[in-house]
């Protein structure tokens, strides 16, 4: 097996599309915080590397566990039985070796960062690997709520990397926004992928509730994912109107895009939506506080 193969192997197990999307909104819990409480950015250089490091490390770790237990069911899933750990490319053992040693490693660069941010990490792994992977994903049409604490833990392990602590309201606005984000975004790839979650009898909304309740909780979901551009207002206008803009154009899209497309096809755009809507709030964010550092300095 040659290096290139290895290495292709490898980014199926860690999942690095998910180690890379969890890595923007962390930044902005970081970048937000450094200008919340006026900190330098270069007097912070050591957190930010471990913080950025420690965080893909755990992400990693999570995945590959994920894949470990999840196996069985990935054998039956299409866009999922190709993962090396479904077809023996790579070992079992190998690969909870690595995860383990991924998480440690991970655990002890956040706690160099901070220890709170340590306590994060694991309390993002747990909830991603037990109550997420190990129960309701398998058992309940609520496991897409259940994932998203784990997937909106990442802001607050970039904040709490640099700040004092976690109960600014700044810092929950994305924590809060990142849990909304997730079920529009898990719906719609659950509506996409419905035949596959079926085959391996993973509950998910649309397999046991149908397409319609589907729709309807995404709508739900969007609403709130509206009002929650407010909790921006405290801190800026701008990051405010962002998020209002983005999140009823969504909004939009869900309610009159189903009258004119089919569900599949609506779902797609819903996902490929979601992406954008994701990366737009969290590099706003980025931005204007990299801004207000910079002009912190002068």
């Amino acid at each position: 097996m040659n290096i290139q193969t290895q290495k292709t192997l490898w980014a199926q197990v860690v999942k690095t599309g998910i180690i890379k999307s969890n890595l923007i909104p962390m930044v902005a819990g970081l970048m937000l915080a450094l200008y919340t409480y006026q900190y330098s950015f270069v007097d912070n250089i050591w957190n930010i590397v471990f913080a950025l490091l420690g965080t893909a490390a755990v992400i990693a770790a999570a995945g590959s566990f994920n894949n470990i237990y999840d196996r069985d069911i990935d054998a039956v899933m299409a866009r999922t039985k190709i993962r090396p750990t479904v077809t023996g490319a790579i070992s079992i053992k190998k690969v909870l070796k690595v995860a383990t040693l991924l998480l440690l490693v991970g655990l002890i660069l956040l706690y160099f960062a901070s220890p709170l941010a340590s306590l994060l990490g694991i309390l993002g792994v747990f909830f991603y690997v037990v109550p997420y992977t190990m129960w309701t994903k398998r058992y309940t049409i609520w496991n897409t709520e259940v994932g998203s604490i784990s997937g909106a833990i990442p802001p607050l392990i970039g904040w709490a990397a640099v700040a004092p602590n976690i109960w600014h309201p700044a810092c929950w606005a994305l924590f809060l926004i990142m849990i909304i984000w997730q079920m529009p975004h898990f719906y719609a790839i659950a509506i996409r992928k419905k035949e596959d979650y079926a085959a391996a009898h993973i509950p998910m909304l649309p397999v046991v509730k149908g397409r319609k309740r589907t729709y309807i909780q995404t709508n739900f979901y969007l609403i709130l994912l509206v009002f929650s551009s407010f909790l921006f207002l405290p801190l800026s206008l701008g990051l405010t109107l962002v998020s209002l803009v983005l999140g009823l154009f969504w909004l939009g899209l869900s309610l009159f895009g189903s009258r004119k497309m089919d569900i599949k096809d609506w779902a797609n755009k819903m996902f490929k939506f979601s992406l954008v809507y994701m990366i737009v709030i969290y590099f706003t964010v980025i931005i204007y506080a990299a801004i207000g550092l910079i002009l912190q300095a002068l």
